[in-house]
């Protein structure tokens, strides 16, 4: 990787700059991140640059009027190397790869000083008017960069200007794992930006052992050395040079060990006296730098935030994320014991789609992305929790973590969305998801429900044997032919319901025992309500509600005569009369009304 560096003619009018590889910039006076604000002689888009195997590609734009300098002469399209530049107006453009080296085995400190933060944010600036005016900047910079490279650049350049004496700024990151301040692993410190004034690497080797000191303690350390580092010299005085570091750690859990460097050199003033050259002579070069270093924690730590609740937003309803920015998230979040409402929904079609797209992986689970995203919605909008995702089905709950008196009613309400949105892809033969159904299991009963798992992976879903219960009833819809499938808790608690909502209808399909379980209960489909002629009329159900009676009662040949005299558009009427044929016609013994599964 190679930098760019901008050069003005006043020293403040720089940036140092990573070239990403093989990408095109765009040089210019406009507000990004390559832009040259200083230079009125450089057009608003200026320069297009490209770095491609270790040469700086670099083409003036037509519409600029001010030319571009390349070994004394104009030239409109050239490469350069490391080492080189070119000139546009006032300022200077160098490609430079040197690497910041850690300094490993240096003499210690003459002198060294530990501040904490709120010592630094106790101070008052002796100064303070030019680091108000650098300040002043931080809080565009920050909402303003563009990725981290745009941000760290930005704020080494912004420490440089608030800083006149110091000699180069680097951001470093120690790995928290590593605790000994003696290590000489140089990998286990990483530089994320450096710049110098001179752009050499020469004026700036950060210690090792100071930045392990302020990572470590979690406190802002300053060092002084008499002469120059290196030199040996025995004694600090007032009559040489003075080297000087320090380090402010960035204290923020978004930003673990990381720390702003910033080096500087005291020049020889015989008038003053010793006390200029003590680490307490940098109190506002370090008051500025740990505002810098809290911002930096700060805007990291709320977008993280943000990154988080975007992730909690495609599991959580807008009402849980609401609780979750005011209380305690561990709280909020632990395993209880509740009543909730249990959805399975799976996509139908998806083996028979990946036979078909065997050529177009890619593309299929694109489609099946789009499917768990109408599912995942539907749950949302009727303030339900995504509690997990397996393969091309996603499990929702309501109930938890806060308590919702129409959980039933919530559940069938999502599935009834979900069923619609599918039939109405069916009926779109360009839909990507037009040869995709689904079948959905809903129940109602107590379960545990938070964040559950290991200390190796947690995640927020829901336990017990209704979270069963509901995943064979979905796992049931295949056999019996119905979209939706309900148990009895379900079902009492929405003809319970004070609300009586007139889009749900429900047909009682047969006692069951499901396949694993010991105990059998009565499967009711859950139907729209009747809104257009391709749908079962009232009439209809009732005919079926007859047959099935019958059925259970034990009088097959009076169940099967009813059962074919109804609707070859009813897709659960096989599943009765397939029963009938294979068991039929002499009813068992033993016979109980209850269908028991013999599979999933």
């Amino acid at each position: 990787m190679a930098d760019l560096i901008a050069q003005g003619t006043d020293p403040h009018h720089r940036w140092r700059h990573r070239l990403p590889e093989d990408q095109e910039i765009v040089l210019g006076r406009q507000g990004n991140y390559w832009s040259v604000p200083w230079d009125s002689h450089i057009s608003a888009t200026h320069a297009s640059l490209c770095w491609q195997a270790g040469r700086l590609n670099v083409s003036q734009l037509f519409e600029t009027r001010n030319p571009i300098f390349f070994r004394g002469r104009k030239e409109q399209q050239f490469q350069i190397g490391i080492g080189e530049h070119f000139v546009i107006g006032t300022t200077t453009f160098t490609l430079a790869d040197e690497k910041l080296l850690l300094s490993i085995n240096e003499p210690l400190p003459d002198t060294e000083k530990t501040f904490s933060a709120q010592d630094l944010q106790a101070l008052q600036y002796r100064n303070a008017d030019q680091q108000i005016d650098v300040l002043s900047e931080l809080p565009k910079i920050i909402s303003s960069a563009g990725s981290d490279d745009d941000l760290f650049g930005q704020l080494v350049n912004l420490l440089l200007q608030g800083i006149p004496r110091a000699r180069g700024v680097a951001l470093v990151a120690a790995d928290p794992a590593t605790t000994t301040v003696t290590t000489n692993s140089p990998e286990a410190i990483q530089i994320m930006h450096w710049d110098s004034r001179s752009g050499s690497p020469s004026d700036i080797k950060p210690s090792q052992r100071l930045i392990w000191q302020a990572t470590n303690t979690q406190k802002s350390i300053a060092y002084v050395w008499a002469g120059r580092r290196g030199e040996n010299q025995p004694t600090l005085t007032a009559s040489e040079d003075l080297d000087w570091a320090f380090c402010t750690p960035v204290n923020s859990p978004a930003c673990p060990g990381w720390a702003i460097y910033v080096e500087g050199n005291f020049e020889h003033q015989s008038s003053l006296s010793s006390e200029t050259f003590h680490p307490q002579a940098l109190r506002d070069e370090m008051k500025f730098t740990e505002l810098i270093a809290s911002s930096l924690g700060n805007s990291r730590h709320l977008e993280n935030l943000k990154r988080t609740q975007a992730v909690f937003g495609q599991f959580f309803p807008t009402v849980v994320l609401d609780a979750l920015s005011t209380q305690d998230p561990e709280q909020y979040l632990a395993p209880q014991e509740v009543d909730l409402a249990i959805l399975f929904c799976d996509v139908r079609g998806f083996s028979r789609s990946s036979e078909l797209a065997s050529d177009d992986l890619l593309g299929l689970l694109e489609r099946i992305s789009q499917a768990l995203g109408v599912m995942t919605q539907n749950i949302l909008a009727q303030g339900g929790v995504v509690g997990d995702f397996h393969g091309d089905a996603a499990m929702g709950f309501w109930g938890w973590p806060a308590s919702q008196s129409d959980r039933s009613e919530r559940a069938c309400l999502a599935a009834l969305s979900i069923r619609e949105a599918f039939n109405t892809a069916a009926n779109d033969p360009t839909h990507p998801l037009h040869d995709f159904h689904v079948g959905i299991g809903i129940a109602s009963g107590p379960a545990v429900a938070g964040k559950l798992g290991s200390a190796d992976q947690v995640k927020v879903t829901a336990f017990g044997p209704v979270v069963n219960l509901a995943a064979r009833l979905e796992a049931m819809t295949k056999v019996v032919g119905a979209s939706i499938l309900i148990d009895e808790t379900t079902l009492a608690a929405l003809q319970g319901s004070s609300s009586k909502t007139p889009e749900m209808r429900f047909r009682q399909v047969a006692k069951v025992q499901p396949f694993g379980l010991q105990n059998a209960l009565q499967v009711t489909e859950l139907l729209p309500s009747l809104s257009d002629e391709d749908q079962l009329s009232q009439s209809d159900l009732a005919a079926y509600e007859e047959a099935r009676k019958q059925f259970q009662d034990g009088s097959w040949e009076e169940a099967q005569q009813l059962l074919q005299q109804l609707s070859d558009q009813d897709p659960v009427k096989p599943f009765l009369l397939d029963y009938l044929k294979t068991q039929g016609p002499t009813v068992p013994a033993e016979w109980n009304g209850t269908i028991v599964m013999k599979t999933k």
